[in-house]
């Protein structure tokens, strides 16, 4: 079973956001193994890439609004593709400072859901519910309609 692990720099302050990021992770057991890694926040995004970097592993997947947009087939094909291969995949939030250039030099991809900005916490929500989406689609499950 694959692992996926989401590095996010800063905590889910409220309950209802770690309520549903809670829910995904239990779906998601089904199809790999789920992780979330929260790092804490530094002064500066530069502050923060070394401890984002030592946590990610395999593939990394950088959010970032300069980043691909994917349609949910797309980027259930992209993960299908890496799991596939055995391939450890790590995406990655940065804080409310961005993330450090370095950091996304060491990403193999740029991933954007929008060229709007959106609290972390609600993106650490919508990125869960798209790699579940992701497994599902792949699964040929009837979620995605």
């Amino acid at each position: 079973m694959v692992k996926v692990s989401l590095v996010c720099v800063g905590k889910l302050k409220e309950a209802f956001w770690r309520d549903a990021v809670a829910e995904y992770a239990k779906r998601l057991s089904r199809f790999c193994k789920f992780e979330v890694k929260e790092l804490a926040e530094g002064k500066s995004p530069e502050e923060e890439a070394e401890p984002i970097l030592r946590a990610c592993k395999g593939r990394i997947f950088a959010l970032a609004v300069e980043g691909r947009e994917y349609t949910s087939e797309g980027f259930a094909e992209t993960l299908k593709t890496l799991c596939d291969r055995g391939e450890e995949i790590t995406f990655v939030i940065g804080s409310s400072c961005g993330l450090s250039p370095r950091v996304k030099r060491a990403a193999d991809g740029l991933v954007s859901f929008s060229r709007m900005t959106f609290p972390h916490q609600l993106m650490r929500v919508v990125l869960c519910e798209q790699i579940y989406r992701a497994f599902m689609i792949n699964a040929g499950a009837e979620y995605h309609k």
